[in-house]
């Protein structure tokens, strides 16, 4: 045992015993501090250990190091020509230094300790393998150290290790494969030794009982360290499909079940990690860890509770998902949760877990209930962008409950949502365009985002280069227009806005389309706008998407088409430019929105004689009989 080495290690400091373990020895008795400060142990190093060091690295080596840094490179020179016994007690004394410490770290690295210290993992003796594994697990936490630990092969005898019988060795290498594989190339590493295959196996385990024997908390040990290493290996996407080929969800979906908040820290982390594939989503839902999520969300570790959240964050984009964490109440727990806003990882999970889950109608509800909005509106300034994403996001679906709106215009939602349209972060502007449109669709809400300048701002997002964001705001311009006191005015009032929304019918993104034909149908009911945006040649433009088999842009376009045909020519022009055929075929979709949308399109086209001829040609009696 450490202890047994300990007192043999005091016992060779008064025995006669070779000149290298005298060397070991007097370098344990100098770790202790001496009046002298940290000058003495620099000053007895021999001449001849002196010249051994590389001229160019003594050059690169700054002179204000302290004492342990050169302490620790002394230590691991005599190990590199120890005995058996020495190398024990040389790697014990290593433990004594504070590894925490970058100095200490990187005084191993710089003397060639690490390809020692991987060596010694390939040797036959269990506590030359212990202690190096504790020193390994120690300093991997930095990055320099990890990289050059995978550069050296260290990962791939960690990797074997895990097949030892000796459960001290499984959960060391373990652990430091957790450290180690912080980056890509070491889990890929990890991955192709067949370490995700062991480290699955490590956790098959009994999660809980009354009362553990030495034996199962061992067990229980071992598993926790598998599920770090799952952890960090988890970030990968085929390390992902490589645990649950290996039979890692069933395991995983045990472990949850355990009170033990160390082993839940770290099996909820790769959950929360791997609910990014849709196979994990599922699988969490059969194996019923839901449930188990939402319980830990109550409990006094906030860590656990941020990794509980964003595991729910990830799942609630399936509807059965959200349904189960009402059913399990769920929800209140997370409202409860926006209240350490201190915390802003657990603020960001807990955030992104209630916008998830208020997709559905019936969790917005129960957010009314307790009273989540007006926490969420407070949260609207002077927070990190990862946060507001998810509380903006948050609002714009519960305001799909229109007494919803006026909870967020009384609690002073208004002004700060305007304020967030003026930002750069594109998942924000998206989501809070969103919620602005949401927002304009009350009549008493609209004069304060006019006020606010809000629309005008909704119009510049045209601009903005990514197509969500564009659809986004086009999307929002809806309400707006349609509920503004003096509508048509409005949209005159923004020098180049209507040629701006006409050339944007040039985008190949479906959702731009379908959102600037929905805004056109709007901006189309004022007569003076009407006539500008056909000198700007949307008539040919929209005549030239009628050929989508999108049926909600045929809907949307199909709109914008009938509200475009009441200005001058352009019912003519839309037969000459080859809308109405096309327009005809609209009626074999089998959405009905569609087919009210066409056939007022074709009623305000059949207004000219040739248009009747091309629709009777492409069987337009037979279809509309046919409805």
């Amino acid at each position: 045992s450490w202890n047994e080495l300990k007192k043999r290690q005091e016992t060779l400091l008064n025995i006669n015993m070779s000149n290298r373990c005298i060397c070991v020895c007097v370098c344990v008795c100098m770790r202790s501090k001496s009046p002298g400060g940290a000058d003495d142990f620099s000053e007895s190093s021999s001449e001849d250990e002196e010249d051994e060091e590389k001229p160019e690295r003594r050059a690169e080596i700054p002179t204000d190091l302290p004492s342990e840094y050169w302490q620790i490179q002394k230590l691991v020179k005599y190990l590199k020509g120890a005995n058996q016994t020495a190398t024990v007690i040389v790697l014990c004394t290593l433990r004594d230094f504070n590894l925490v410490q970058e100095t200490c770290q990187l005084a191993i690295r710089d003397v060639g300790g690490l390809e020692v210290l991987i060596n010694l993992l390939d040797t036959d003796d269990i506590r030359c393998n212990i202690g190096s594994l504790k020193i390994l697990r120690e300093i991997s936490c930095n990055s320099l150290i990890r990289q050059t630990i995978a550069d050296l092969g260290g990962l791939q005898t960690m990797v074997s290790i895990l097949d030892t019988p000796v459960k001290e060795l499984k959960c060391l290498a373990a652990e430091t494969i957790a450290n180690v594989a912080k980056f890509r190339r070491a889990r890929r590493t990890v991955r192709q030794y067949g370490g995700i295959k062991r480290l699955v196996e490590l956790l098959d385990c009994l999660p809980d009982s009354v009362s553990l024997s030495a034996e199962q908390e061992r067990d229980a040990d071992v598993a926790r360290c598998g599920a770090l290493a799952l952890w960090s290996c988890s970030k990968s996407t085929r390390n992902k499909e490589s645990i649950r080929q290996a039979g890692g969800i069933p395991l995983l979906a045990r472990l949850l079940k355990s009170s033990q908040k160390n082993m839940l820290i770290p099996v909820v982390g790769t959950l929360q990690e791997c609910a990014s594939e849709k196979s994990y989503r599922i699988a969490i839902q059969t194996e019923g860890m839901i449930e188990d999520l939402v319980k830990n969300l109550s409990c006094d570790n906030q860590e656990l509770q941020m990794h509980c959240a964003s595991a729910i964050f990830k799942c609630a984009e399936d509807k059965h998902t959200r349904d189960l964490v009402r059913q399990y109440d769920g929800l209140k727990p997370l409202v409860m949760l926006l209240n350490k806003a201190e915390n802003k990882q657990l603020l960001a999970a807990t955030t992104g877990a209630i916008w998830k889950c208020s997709i559905s109608l019936e969790n917005v509800a129960k957010f009314q209930e307790y009273r989540a909005l007006e926490i969420l509106v407070g949260l609207l300034k002077d927070q990190p962008e990862e946060v507001l994403v998810n509380v903006v996001g948050a609002l714009g679906e519960c305001a799909q409950i229109s007494e919803n709106l006026a909870t967020i215009r009384k609690s002073g939602g208004i002004q700060p949502l305007v304020k967030l349209l003026s930002g750069t972060n594109q998942a924000l502007l998206v989501n809070v365009t969103k919620a602005v449109g949401a927002c304009a669709t009350d009549p008493e809400n609209m004069p304060i985002i006019d006020r606010l300048d809000g629309v005008r701002l909704l119009w510049s997002l045209l601009k903005n280069p990514s197509p969500d964001v564009q659809a986004s705001a086009a999307w929002a311009i809806c309400p707006c227009i349609e509920n503004a006191k003096d509508a048509g005015e409005m949209v005159r009032s923004f020098v180049g806005g209507l040629e701006l929304i006409v050339n944007l019918l040039k985008s190949q993104n479906k959702d731009v389309l379908a959102s600037v034909c929905a805004a056109i149908a709007k901006i189309a009911k004022d007569v003076e706008n009407l006539a500008v945006i056909s000198d700007h040649g949307v008539v040919p433009m929209l005549a030239n998407l009628t050929n989508t088999v999108d049926d909600k842009l045929r809907r949307y376009l199909a709109e914008a088409i009938a509200c475009c045909c009441m200005w001058g020519s352009n019912c003519v022009s839309f037969g000459e430019a080859g809308a109405v055929a096309p327009l005809v075929h609209y009626l074999h979709s089998k959405d009905p929105l569609v087919h009210q949308a066409t056939a007022r399109a074709l009623f305000e086209l059949s207004k000219d004689p040739n248009n009747c001829i091309t629709m009777h040609e492409n069987g337009v009696v037979k279809n509309v009989f046919y409805y």
